[in-house]
């Protein structure tokens, strides 16, 4: 696994992740424009992967092969751990950013809340209310190790909750809509910090 972070103006990762269950490679631009090519062999995976491009205004290239006819998890939580390590490292000494960011996304009859903080600290909790086995091709299950996955990687606390709704369809997208924002949110340059780290302890 080799991992490399372009300048601190750019704000970029790139990432080549192999283990025996996935192949995962990755190209991250956190002030981007939305702009994303994603696959992962589990289409409603990508399109979830494409929104967090789109809301959180990043750039990435994501492409990942997993032992797939074993089951969906290896691939699913490793492209979240992937994706958290790529951010760590955009993120680099992590000066001026705001830090932890949070956004309550309506989606029709859903309502989901998402925040986020990276302070070095790895937790998550994740409360889906997911009652189907299946959200177009994704094991909706997995849901919950992608965001345990991505604050391992990140070293970050990720909490996320479905409020109410009742498509399956919508709880996910809602939720992965306010992880993006909520992420967008975190990782902005706050000017007022002028390049000082959001921590009274010297070090995150």
């Amino acid at each position: 696994m080799g991992l490399t972070r372009d300048t601190a103006l750019v704000r970029a990762a790139r990432l080549e992740r192999q283990t025996s269950e996935t192949s995962i490679s990755l190209a991250l631009t956190l002030d981007g424009r939305g702009c994303y090519q994603v696959s992962t062999g589990i289409r409603f995976f990508d399109h979830m992967l494409e929104l967090v491009a789109r809301h959180g205004g990043f750039d990435l290239d994501l492409r990942a092969g997993g032992d797939l006819d074993v089951d969906q998890h290896h691939t699913v939580e490793d492209v979240g751990i992937a994706l958290g390590e790529a951010f760590g490292e955009a993120l680099g000494s992590k000066q001026g950013i705001a830090r932890a960011g949070s956004f309550l996304m309506p989606m029709d009859e859903t309502l989901a809340l998402a925040a986020v903080d990276f302070g070095g600290r790895s937790a998550a909790v994740v409360e889906t209310k997911l009652r189907a086995k299946l959200v177009g091709d994704l094991q909706s299950t997995l849901v919950t190790d992608f965001f345990e996955g991505f604050a391992r990687g990140a070293r970050a606390n990720v909490h996320v909750r479905v409020l109410y709704g009742r498509s399956a369809h919508h709880k996910i997208e809602a939720l992965f809509k306010a992880f993006a924002r909520a992420l967008g949110a975190a990782c902005r340059r706050d000017p007022h910090l002028r390049g000082s780290l959001p921590t009274t302890k010297g070090l995150l």
